[in-house]
């Protein structure tokens, strides 16, 4: 949930490069810490800083975070802080109660209790803080607007749930909704190990510093491996200290725990202008922006509910150019600077300065592929048509149904080993903080993982022309397991022709200084990923074992896109049974829970996946015409 977490205030007071920005002949901020404190008297460490060169009462700019405010005023203007500064914010960035000086104790929660008017949460100390600024900050206008990127996402987000009257506009960006279903800690139940177990670790173990785990190993596939069972984390390393880590072991299914984590459950309509962010390759919070977007929208008449997404990983728009995502362009385009300059900042400008016009879309997308901007009406957009793209049993794809024909026993199979998993980017893999290739693991080359015995793949002919995807895409996976559970991950894969160099440098002069030196030629780019445990298919809340070699319908969600197939390239899907350690190996024999599981509960097991007329797996596009 976390945007290069504790990166984030780097990021954020960043220095610019030389030539870009001159040093500021005097202070651009006032700088005031205070301790403001809400209904049941804790108090919360909260940052003013007002632009020295106001000539009228300014909105506020209201940030609340875990991961520590700024200790002075910064000397340059922050690079994400650019284009709104020039419409004139006091920007003021508050602590989370528990976190660093602010009182009381930090639960790492998104629980909110609408029916208790004695509670405490995010969603009341937002409230609170509010009418406080606005009764105590001078030289404001009155108005608040709320925005943050992941955790200062999911509290912005929050503040939805019972908006102060002052708050007229809000922007959550990468929030999480639900930490089961999707979003940081689960992908449908199935754990994300590394990332839950390494973000429990970096914002629970102190409170006045964000800690990162120190591995005995550099590649931590090895380190999560030669770990074995889940129960071993506590055992071995946290001895119970970790409250996150615990909640997390104690409840391994739907329960009303995780329910009432879920927040999004209680939106239904949008009580506050509402600007959601959501990068297509965030490798954090991919699922939330998407799920209040929809829920925001139950209710909507005035129409102040958007949703923008782009080409990024996590937090990427707040970035300084954002013209690419790993060694992927986007045609000249600084997507970064585009959202900032041309949808967040008049958005508030809208909103909290009354000046220009609102939104006239519903959303708005970079679409990649065409490297284009685009709006839509409604999402997502009516115009397209839902089309089946077929696996076939010799390794293809196409939209032509199997034929009927083709015998019944039409599959392909393989052995999935816990003992040996599919790693889920080329190794050695990194820790997860701070920095490094975690950001962009979504995007990285596939081909790593192609010819692995344990990796089916399926391809397409090259595409005769552009095959534009835009809305919610899905895979139906027919399948088996000799195993009595299992794990299928589907990875949706845009095959780059062999003559694809890329066209920002010419290959007879070579890559000039900060260009990339790496062609595109065969790239396998990983448009859509996603992961479904056995046990849940049936029930989230009642898992239960899988029939050996019994085949059934695998559904698996591969959320929201906008992207453009090019003429000349091929569509892949790899399956697998694991994607180590981003997810937990799956022991492959059903046990009541699997943070319980016994070395001797791991075993082999053969997985098929079925291609014919009675069994037809098959992907779900929404194509446009």
């Amino acid at each position: 949930m976390r945007v290069s977490r504790i990166a984030f205030l780097a990021l954020l007071f960043a220095v610019p490069a030389a030539g870009q920005q001159q040093p500021a002949t005097q202070p651009i901020f006032s700088y005031q810490e205070v301790m403001i404190p809400v209904r049941d008297g804790v108090r919360l460490q909260t940052v003013v800083l007002a632009p020295t060169n106001a000539t009228k009462p300014l909105p506020i700019l209201f940030r609340r975070t875990p991961y520590g405010v700024p200790e002075k005023a910064p000397e340059q203007m922050p690079t994400s802080w650019k284009e709104l500064a020039q419409d004139g914010y006091i920007f003021v960035i508050q602590n989370l109660r528990g976190r660093f000086k602010s009182e009381g104790y930090f639960k790492l929660s998104s629980q909110v209790d609408l029916n208790d008017p004695k509670a405490t949460n995010e969603t009341t100390d937002a409230y609170d803080s509010i009418e406080w600024l606005i009764k105590n900050v001078p030289n404001n206008n009155g108005k608040v607007g709320m925005y943050g990127v992941s955790y200062d996402g999911l509290t912005t987000a929050l503040a939805l749930l019972h908006p102060h009257p002052a708050l007229k506009a809000i922007s959550e960006q990468a929030s999480p909704v639900d930490q089961w279903m999707n979003d940081d800690f689960h992908r449908y139940g199935a754990l994300r190990e590394s990332y839950a177990f390494e973000y429990a670790v970096m914002e629970q173990s102190d409170k006045n510093k964000n800690t990162h785990f120190e591995f005995e190993k550099y590649d931590t596939f090895d380190w999560y491996l030669a770990l074995g069972p889940l129960s071993r984390i506590n055992e071995k390393y946290l001895q119970g200290k970790i409250p996150a880590w615990n909640d997390i072991v104690e409840h391994p299914d739907y329960d009303v725990y995780w329910k009432s984590e879920a927040w999004v459950r209680q939106l239904h309509s949008s009580a506050v202008p509402n600007l959601n962010v959501a990068g297509f390759w965030d490798q954090e919070d991919p699922w939330g922006p998407w799920q209040i977007f929809r829920h925001a929208g139950e209710q909507d008449p005035d129409h102040t509910n958007f949703i923008v997404a782009g080409p990024w990983f996590h937090g990427q728009w707040q970035t300084q150019k954002g013209d690419s995502i790993g060694i992927i362009p986007f045609g000249g385009h600084e997507t970064s600077r585009e959202f900032r300059e041309n949808i967040e900042a008049p958005f508030f400008r809208c909103y909290l300065h009354g000046s220009g016009d609102k939104p006239a879309w519903q959303a708005s997308t970079f679409q990649s592929g065409s490297n284009e901007w685009r709006t839509y009406s409604a999402w997502p957009p009516k115009e397209a048509k839902l089309t089946k793209l077929y696996f076939h049993a010799d390794g293809t794809l196409s939209f032509s149904a199997p034929d009927k024909a083709h015998s019944n026993a039409a599959y392909r199979e393989y052995v999935s080993d816990p003992a040996n998993p599919v790693p889920y980017r080329q190794r050695p893999i990194s820790p997860t903080y701070p920095g490094g290739d975690w950001r962009t693991w979504e995007v990285a080359d596939q081909r790593f993982a192609e010819d692995r015995p344990d990796v089916l793949t399926y391809i397409s002919s090259p595409l005769d022309r552009d095959l534009i995807v835009t809305g919610s895409l899905s895979a139906d996976l027919f399948a088996s397991t000799s195993g009595t559970d299992a794990d299928f991950i589907v990875k949706l894969i845009d095959v780059y022709p062999e003559n694809a160099v890329k066209p920002d440098w010419n290959p007879e002069e070579g890559p000039k200084p900060g260009q990339y030196a790496q062609s595109l030629n065969g790239y396998e780019l990983p448009v859509a990923m996603e992961v479904r445990r056995g046990r849940y298919l049936h029930s989230f809340e009642q898992p239960r074992a899988l029939v050996p070699n019994q085949p059934q319908k695998w559904d698996v969600s591969l959320r929201d896109h906008d992207y453009v197939f090019l003429q000349g390239h091929r569509i892949m899907v790899q399956v697998q049974s694991s994607w180590f350690p981003v997810i937990d190996r799956n022991p492959q024999k059903f046990v009541p829970s699997i943070y319980k599981a016994e070395a001797r509960d791991f075993q082999r097991a053969t997985q098929r996946i079925y291609s014919n007329s009675e069994m037809p797996s098959h992907l779900n596009l929404p194509i446009m015409p």
